[in-house]
């Protein structure tokens, strides 16, 4: 031997650059972190969209302030506030709307507040019934029996050019 070049792995001799194998692993390092960026930020951003954008909220005329009698209690239909364009029937929803003796109005969700099965409105009793799991609502929305956790929500209601207009917002309503 020469004595020219240090043995091989004897870690003696000048200081080399990266080597071949730690240049292909940063490679690779980056290039994964790349793809998970192109993948992962659209996916955050579709969970976090929800939470960013700014509800609807729009009124909707359900009748003319003289078809509904003081003290009754009627579902009216009307077109859902945020409907997708394949919804079909589901694009409309419903409110439980009651003209009060005293000429103003008052609209209920027809969701009930446990797991949102449509409820029911009993004119004998005077409340409002779930058939899925026995929740009762006075005929004010305030839980009367079972298992509902809040009273039924209210829509804001107003009287515009002789019309009654419900506000309306996508479900669930948590106000």
């Amino acid at each position: 031997m020469s004595g020219d070049h240090p043995p091989a792995g004897s870690g003696a001799g000048p200081a080399e650059g990266p080597g071949r194998r730690e240049f292909l692993t940063r490679v690779s390092i980056a290039l994964g972190a790349l793809g998970a960026a192109i993948v992962g930020i659209p996916v955050v951003g579709f969970l976090l969209a929800p939470f960013l954008e700014k509800q609807s909220q729009v009124w909707r005329p359900v009748g003319a302030v003289d078809s509904f009698r003081p003290g009754m209690t009627v579902k009216v239909d009307f077109p859902d506030s945020s409907p997708l364009p394949w919804a079909g029937v589901v694009a409309r929803t419903a409110a439980w709307l009651r003209r009060e003796p005293d000429g103003t109005f008052v609209a209920f969700t027809v969701n009930c507040t446990h797991l949102g099965c449509p409820v029911r409105w009993l004119p004998d009793a005077g409340l409002f019934m779930c058939p899925c799991h026995g929740g009762v609502y006075y005929k004010d929305g305030a839980v009367a029996a079972g298992p509902p956790p809040r009273p039924l929500p209210r829509y804001p209601v107003r009287v515009r050019d002789g019309q009654v207009e419900i506000q309306t917002s996508p479900i669930p309503i948590t106000t």
